[in-house]
């Protein structure tokens, strides 16, 4: 799938998740999920970094979306040069598009589960560095 197709797919999963009725806000999920598994030599550090930043609180500590967006609001306060990530070869077996084929409700809320699960396992040589960054940075703020 060439990468239109693919922000096609982004952006009709994220009217599901916009509307969501739940308030644990998942869309910032999905977000996350979908600039790790895309991001190329292009893409920004911040935004590499804080997807990373967001599967790991997601994943790692059982935080909801909103609570991920918090913290990301908490680490923007401050200006600072973001450091870049190593990108692996392969981000996750799951894509958004494996996620839209799930039926709405449980299922594809699930599916979004496994879907940045599968993206941050492909980051395990950035893990460590990740929790590191995090601590120090939020500490920082």
């Amino acid at each position: 799938m060439n990468p239109d197709e693919l922000q096609e797919k982004f952006y009709e999963l994220s009217y599901y998740t916009l509307a969501h009725q739940d308030p644990a806000f998942i869309h910032q999920h999905i977000v996350d999920a979908f600039i790790a598994q895309t991001a190329d030599e292009n893409s920004k550090p911040i935004a590499v970094a804080f997807a990373l930043f967001g599967l790991h609180l997601y994943l790692d500590k059982n935080y909801s979306g909103k609570q991920v967006q918090l913290a990301h609001m908490a680490l923007a306060r401050h200006k600072r040069e973001w450091p870049k990530f190593n990108l692996p070869q392969t981000r996750g077996e799951i894509t958004v598009t494996d996620v839209l084929n799930e039926p709405p409700g449980t299922s594809r809320d699930a599916k979004i589960r496994e879907w940045c699960a599968t993206v941050w396992q492909e980051y395990s040589e950035s893990h460590q560095r990740v929790r590191d960054l995090f601590s120090k940075y939020l500490h920082e703020s």
